[in-house]
């Protein structure tokens, strides 16, 4: 398990392909590698990864399977990229941010960054199927840190987040621009609460579904909004 909390940003030191898998070493800052051990996990831009050999002055190998580059924009990565790095929570461990599994949903895109003073709001486009998981005010991972939403357009497809400048100098949200891919897991019990809402509504009503959205949509709701968790 994870926190969403980053605790530094990693570099891309070199790439090995092998028939099926991709091997990165990552280069860490000082005193980031200390205490851990082959089989140890870390969070890559959002993705658990296995340590499997430890290099000289704070690096390490990782392995990576074809399904994960497909899925993560782990694919995407060159020597001297840069990636949020988050160690394994220990038992115990201060939630600063929300419990991630390390387990990419999807991959969205940035569509528009707005710079006002001393914040940035980043908006993001999503796959319309994951926008019924996205609540403005709930949280959500973006490259492996927990963010909090601002806004959610579930017509449009987008949500936005605000980045103050402790995270733009924690991770590499700085240097992304328009169209960049981001990796994104949504928060579990956000997911397990709209899916159960769902199921319930689609059993109990079944064939007077398409009835009773269209008396919503005549009111203006729908049955996402029935779905959504509330707010406390």
């Amino acid at each position: 398990m994870f926190t969403g909390i980053v605790q530094a940003v990693a570099v891309v030191a070199a790439i090995t392909d092998r028939p099926g898998l991709r091997s990165f070493t990552l280069q860490f800052p000082p005193g980031f590698c200390a205490g851990l051990e082959i089989g140890a996990s870390v969070a890559c831009d959002g993705v658990c990864l296995t340590v499997t050999a430890l290099g000289e002055q704070d690096s390490a190998d990782f392995d990576v399977m074809q399904q994960s580059l497909k899925l993560t924009t782990l694919a995407d990565l060159k020597p001297g990229s840069p990636l949020n790095v988050e160690r394994a929570a220990r038992d115990g461990a201060e939630i600063g941010g929300h419990p991630l599994s390390g387990h990419i949903d999807f991959l969205a895109t940035v569509a528009s960054i707005r710079r006002p003073e001393n914040n940035v709001c980043v908006r993001i486009q999503v796959p319309p199927d994951w926008m019924r998981y996205i609540f403005a005010k709930g949280y959500i991972a973006i490259n492996g840190a927990s963010l909090t939403v601002a806004e959610a357009d579930r017509k449009a497809g987008w949500f936005e987040v605000w980045l103050i400048p402790e995270t733009l100098r924690m991770t590499t949200f700085g240097a992304k621009g328009e169209g960049a891919r981001l990796n994104i897991e949504i928060e579990r019990q956000t997911q397990v609460f709209v899916d159960t809402v769902r199921a319930a509504i689609d059993e109990r009503l079944g064939p007077l579904l398409p009835a009773l959205e269209k008396l919503l949509a005549a009111q203006g709701q729908s049955l996402e909004a029935l779905s959504e968790p509330p707010v406390l």
